[in-house]
């Protein structure tokens, strides 16, 4: 019964607060997701990336150990999900990197912070930001066929990471009224992001729902699989191990459609794998943090 109930309060003020924007919307509501999400993206989520990375209180072999198993969790799942959209004869432009780059800023930040505090939230942290850098350089290439470096220079959770890791590894510290006011900042991102969610999700359109929720299973068995697998491997310690699972098995992210939409890859399929996955996640995401707290 502790148990249920320390994973009903970590993922209850997830869901909770992606509910509050689903209800938003069909109550009528203007939510304004470009304003916001450009908000969250430029400022609140930069900021709260820099202050964790700065404070966190890890080694920094730890945090290399993390970073290279993160990438290397990433690699295998390309390759896993690479066979399962070629053997089911599915679009690869359309499938592809929806289902290998999970929702590990809406859903993953949060859960780490609420299942393993401020250290979890740092090495979150680390996972979310290998995974936009491959999304935004590897994923724009598989959705477009392009590549996209100089869209990752430019973007400010890419800044944020790289001085958040150098303050770490120097030991320097921002001022503290520096300190308090970009922490400020920074606390918008998980409320904006998982409000945001809930809006996005209540948009959709979805069509063909057995084909999505299939490849939904398929795709958090093989993430969570590999993620258990890579982190073993590395020898990470529990909590490591924990965030790296749960980051990599978040189910198909918002952003996916968006792109899938502006690239013209079926953005209906995508939009059916972002509902069915994250409904999957309000079952599947609680198992998992029973098993790896």
């Amino acid at each position: 019964m502790n148990l249920v109930l320390t994973v009903l309060n970590i993922t209850a003020p997830v869901f909770l607060l992606a509910t509050v924007g689903f209800v938003w919307v069909k109550l009528g509501f203007e939510y304004r997701v470009e304003f916001v999400t450009r908000m969250a993206m430029t400022l609140a989520v930069p900021s709260l990336i820099f202050v964790a990375l700065m404070n966190i209180e890890a080694e920094p072999q730890a945090l290399a150990a993390l970073s290279l198993a993160s990438l290397v969790a990433y690699g295998i799942v390309i390759v896993g999900i690479f066979a399962v959209v070629k053997i089911a004869r599915l679009d690869m432009q359309t499938f592809l990197a929806p289902l290998v780059f999970g929702n590990t800023g809406n859903l993953g930040l949060p859960l780490a912070l609420f299942a393993f505090g401020e250290t979890g939230l740092g090495y979150a942290v680390v996972v979310f930001a290998i995974m936009a850098t491959l999304s935004f350089t590897i994923g724009i290439w598989m959705v477009a066929g392009a590549g996209s470096f100089k869209r990752v220079v430019r973007e400010p959770l890419v800044g944020a990471t790289l001085l958040g890791a150098l303050f770490q590894w120097l030991g320097w510290e921002t001022p503290v009224f520096l300190t308090n006011a970009i922490s400020l900042v920074g606390q918008m991102a998980i409320p904006l992001m998982l409000i945001t969610l809930g809006v996005a999700v209540a948009r959709l359109e979805t069509n063909a729902m057995t084909r999505a929720v299939i490849l939904s299973v398929i795709k958090l068995a093989i993430c969570a699989t590999v993620g258990w697998a890579v982190a073993t491997w590395f020898a990470l310690d529990r909590v490591a191990t924990g965030v790296l699972i749960v980051q990599v098995a978040t189910p198909v992210a918002v952003a996916s459609y968006l792109l899938a939409e502006k690239y013209g890859s079926d953005p209906q399929s995508v939009a059916g794998l972002v509902v069915a996955s994250t409904l999957l996640s309000v079952l599947a995401l609680p198992l998992i943090l029973a098993f790896v707290i």
